[in-house]
Order: structure tokens, then C-alpha cells, then sequence
């Protein structure tokens, strides 16, 4: 088998790992007899270094013609302020929309002798296992409007679902559950935004379509403290862009760190 895969190191730690990560790569298609393309190219804050946008069209044409992109990290504290396009950060949300990955999968293991890497208490995570199904180009991130005024006092942001959008999503969690333990918990906070109400109805209607699934609705605000104090209640957790951005790192600090949590973001193929 034949791959190519583009290499985006990006910020920080992330060279340091994605050349692990290569040499892993290459180990492991010279055991089975793979053959790997790989080229590496810039991104985030090293892009704006040379230059260039966070997400140089070079590099977003080469991961279009990629079978993979391996991704290590973006953020650059001397690009904190100012416009957000010229934000490291803004790359991502720029691939992400380019590639189509719409579905964030971040599991989060304790494996055995690992228990007290964390602050956790070892028999409060021991035997914790679960799935966050984060949803990926809707919601706050990509809503809008959204801008600063020109004064400088007061900004917003908007939130928007589709039915569609939630539906995708939606079934990534479910068919992840059915091959899992059979439990998916909705994160939303319908008590008070109307995306959410919208988006308890849409994950309602598609876990009808499951009955080995149970489905379980969760506040935001409840699953971050159930996360921490209960973790092996959990085995699919879905959630939208923000909620699940926070989230999946909170699930960092059960498993010790986040370095110990991969996260792939996928499409529809």
C-alpha cells in the first residue's frame, strides 16, 4: 500500500512530535511493506513567520491531494492579539473546513499502571474509557456574524446549527457507541440556548434510530463536574464545537495529561 502524507508541525512542541511520529510512521511501513510519501510544510505561527497566512495555500493544496495529514501543534503567544485571521489558530478552522472533517474523535483511556499519572485519585479513574464525538465546522467558531466593534467596546460572536449539521455528528456518535458499550451522553445546555433545544431534539431523533443505544442529555456545566468526579460513567460523549473543545481537554486531566490523548478529526468518507 501506497500513502502520502503531509506533515504539519507547526508550533511548540509540535516539530518535536511530528518527528517522532515520522519515524514511527516509517518503521512501521517498512514492517509490512508500505511506501509512504511524506512532505512536511508550515502552518500557525510558524507560516506567519515566514510570511505567510496561517494557512499558506501551498500548504492547504497539499493536504487536498494528501491520503493523511498529521497535524502537531498550532499557537504562538507573539500573535495573541490582533485581527484573528492573522491568528495561528485560524489555520485550523481553515483546514478543517478545506478537508471537510466535520466529526473530532478524542478517546480517553487510563491504561492499567497509569492510574495516578494524574491528580486524579487512582481508584476514582482506574478502568476509565471513553469516546468525546466533538462536532467540528459549526456552531460559535464559524458563526456569523461575528467581529469587534469599532470602538473597541463590545464584541460578538454567533451560534448556529443546522438539523443537518447535528445529524452528521450525531450518527458518528451513535455508530460509535453500538460498537462500544451502547451509551451516548448529548452535551448541551438547553436550558437556555436555543441551539442546544434544537440540538436535544435532532440527537433525539437519530438515537430512535438505535434502540441498543441508550441516550442520555447532559448540561454542559453537569458533565464537566460528572467528568471529573465520575469518569467511568461515560462512554460516548457527543457534543458541539465549544462545549466539546472544553470538554475533550477536561479529559486530558483524567488520563494525567493531554499529551496521552490522540485525536483524529474525520469526514463523511
Amino acid at each position: 500500500m501506497h500513502s502520502t502524507i503531509v506533515l504539519l508541525p507547526g508550533d511548540g512542541i509540535g516539530p518535536e512530535v511530528t518527528s517522532a511520529a515520522e519515524q514511527v510512521l516509517r518503521a512501521v511501513a517498512d514492517r509490512f511493506g508500505h511506501t509512504l510519501t511524506i512532505s512536511s510544510h508550515p502552518v500557525g505561527g510558524a507560516a506567519l513567520r515566514a510570511g505567510e497566512p496561517p494557512l499558506p495555500n501551498a500548504t492547504r493544496q497539499a493536504c487536498l491531494a494528501a491520503d493523511a495529514v498529521l497535524l502537531g501543534a498550532v499557537g504562538d503567544p507573539a500573535f495573541d492579539t490582533g485581527s484573528s485571521v492573522r491568528r495561528p489558530e485560524t489555520a485550523l478552522l481553515q483546514l478543517r473546513q478545506t478537508l471537510g472533517v466535520f466529526a473530532n474523535l478524542r478517546p480517553a483511556r487510563v491504561w492499567p499502571g497509569l492510574e495516578d499519572g494524574g491528580a486524579f485519585k487512582p481508584e476514582r479513574v482506574s478502568g476509565a474509557d471513553l469516546l468525546i464525538v466533538r462536532e467540528l465546522t459549526g456552531g460559535i467558531y464559524y458563526g456569523e456574524p461575528r467581529g469587534m466593534a469599532d470602538d473597541g467596546q463590545s464584541a460578538f460572536n454567533t451560534m448556529r446549527y443546522s438539523r443537518p449539521e447535528i445529524e452528521r455528528i450525531a450518527e458518528v456518535a451513535f455508530k460509535a457507541a453500538a460498537g462500544r458499550r451502547g451509551l451516548v451522553t448529548s452535551v448541551d445546555k438547553a436550558n437556555v440556548l436555543e441551539t442546544s433545544r434544537l440540538w436535544r431534539e435532532v440527537v433525539t431523533d437519530v438515537g430512535a434510530r438505535y434502540p441498543d443505544v441508550q441516550l442520555k442529555h447532559q448540561y454542559v456545566d453537569s458533565c464537566a463536574l460528572l467528568l471529573a468526579t465520575s469518569p467511568l460513567d461515560f462512554d460516548v460523549v457527543l457534543s458541539g464545537n465549544l462545549f466539546g473543545d472544553i470538554l475533550s481537554d477536561e479529559a486530558g486531566a483524567v488520563v494525567g495529561s493531554l499529551g496521552l490523548l490522540p485525536s483524529a478529526s474525520v469526514g463523511g468518507s
